[in-house]
């Protein structure tokens, strides 16, 4: 598997469950960044029904881990000029829009009782879908070891009800300043470039921090309890330094081949766990990009990193902020910024915090962008003083969590996205374009499904 992103982790994790050995490729750069750069901004609820639950149950995560996993009645924050938003149950969101002169008491909890309904059906939709689907059947044999069930086995056997799907109408009469704070949600929790979500991938969004959100106890990584129950199950981690190709090994199998190296690591399906255009300039093969369907990705995330001292960050702020500096301008660049922050464990003086905005691909002045987005942090920070300087953190070249696609037409949720095989080669392209409208559950039900995919294709 080439990169250590979210999906990756989870079908690595799906394939040693049933006797695959896999290795993960990583970019050395990539493994030496805070981890909190490639963390999800927001994990929506950890309850056994929601997709996190699920996800963590069908894993086999250790019960000890998956109870370090707390839900947070306040999902987020958001900082406008003039007011200061928590975000949670229904009640409480509908109360902040009321309190904060938003919306009138009546259609603030139609609309939260709406979207909760809707993100409810989503959930139970999403769970119950394939997501994905094989291009083809590749002929393989049977992997010894691996069985056919689906993971899903351990949930009911038969698919729940999904019930009345759609948007409330509420939302087609939306006050100004409230359809500017849902709109920065929805920018903020999926990973689309410039497009906008389906009505369906909306209804999850924007209803998902209804639900809570999600904390860790302890060391606050997602991605850390994938890794170990990975090498749990005979998997292996290695870094690659340098450019590389993909190349056919003996019996048409799939391999890496470093340059200036005489070896290449071959197995029996390879898997692009990172950004396909990416995959195509730094191994210049541009066919790669076959593997998708036509997608832009016309911008990224652009991420800092601060480390502060604890008392720097005011007691009533929650770990998720978005800051809307202007809701009448364009929620872009540094007029949104996504603030998550990680304190450190036990006794620690230290705060992490990763601020975010949605810049241009090939913006000509990243620096005046990076100063813009530190200003807009600092404004929610009035006693980090001189302290809020960015940490400088190795450049990734294609292992990296930071592109944003837009998928192509008639792609995204609620259609199944393909999995395709490149020619004759085993080749699976975890394409984040094609769930991007989904955030960080389309991430881990592309991982689990895309899995599932493979063991079928392999048997």
């Amino acid at each position: 598997m080439l990169g250590g992103a979210l999906p990756g982790l989870v079908t690595a994790v799906v394939l040693g469950q049933r006797g695959a050995r896999v290795l993960v490729l990583e970019e050395e750069a990539a493994t030496r960044g805070f981890p909190g750069l490639r963390e999800p901004f927001l994990l929506p609820s950890s309850e056994r029904e929601s997709v996190l639950g699920a996800c963590l149950r069908a894993l086999g995560i250790a019960l000890i881990d998956q109870r370090r996993v707390q839900l947070d009645p306040v999902a987020l924050q958001v900082a406008l000029p003039e007011a200061r938003l928590d975000v949670g149950d229904p009640g409480l969101s509908a109360s902040e829009w009321v309190a904060w002169g938003l919306a009138k008491p009546q259609f603030a909890r139609a609309l939260a009782r709406g979207l909760a309904a809707a993100a409810d059906a989503e959930r139970r939709a999403l769970l119950a879908a394939p997501f994905v689907r094989s291009g083809r059947r590749l002929g393989l044999g049977t992997l010894r070891g691996m069985q056919t069930r689906r993971a899903m086995a351990t949930l009911a056997s038969e698919p729940a009800a999904v019930g009345a799907r759609g948007l409330p109408a509420e939302l087609g009469e939306l006050p100004p300043t409230l359809a500017a704070v849902l709109a920065a949600q929805t920018r903020a929790l999926s990973r689309l470039s410039a497009a906008e979500p389906s009505p369906e991938a909306r209804a999850r969004l924007l209803g998902a921090p209804l639900e809570g959100g999600a904390s860790i106890r302890g060391t606050p990584w997602l991605r850390e309890i994938l890794r170990q129950r990975v090498l749990s199950l005979y998997g292996e981690f290695r870094s690659l330094a340098g450019p590389f190709a993909i190349v056919s090994a003996v019996g048409q199998q799939p391999g890496i081949a470093q340059s200036g190296s005489e070896e290449a690591w071959a197995g029996r399906v390879l898997i692009l766990n990172a950004p396909l255009a990416a995959l195509a300039k730094v191994t210049e093969q541009p066919n790669l990009l076959g593997l998708q369907r036509a997608s832009s990705e016309e911008r990224r995330r652009l991420q800092l990193h601060f480390r502060l001292p604890r008392h720097a960050v005011p007691e009533a702020m929650a770990p998720r902020v978005l800051r809307i500096a202007d809701p009448t301008a364009p929620l872009e660049g540094p007029n949104l910024i996504s603030l998550r922050s990680f304190a450190g464990s036990g006794d620690s003086e230290q705060v992490d915090l990763v601020a975010s905005a949605v810049v241009p691909w090939d913006a000509p002045d990243v620096a005046a962008l990076e100063l813009e987005i530190t200003a807009g942090t600092a404004a929610l920070l009035p006693f980090a003083e001189s302290a809020l300087r960015p940490q400088r953190a190795p450049e990734v070249r294609w292992d990296s969590d930071d592109w944003l696609g837009d998928p192509g037409a008639g792609a995204g949720w609620p259609a199944p996205i393909d999995v395709r095989a490149a020619g004759r080669l085993p080749i699976y392209g975890l394409d984040r374009t094609a769930s991007a409208s989904l955030g960080v559950e389309g991430d881990l039900l592309l991982g689990w499904r895309t899995a599932e995919v493979i063991i079928a294709d392999l048997s």
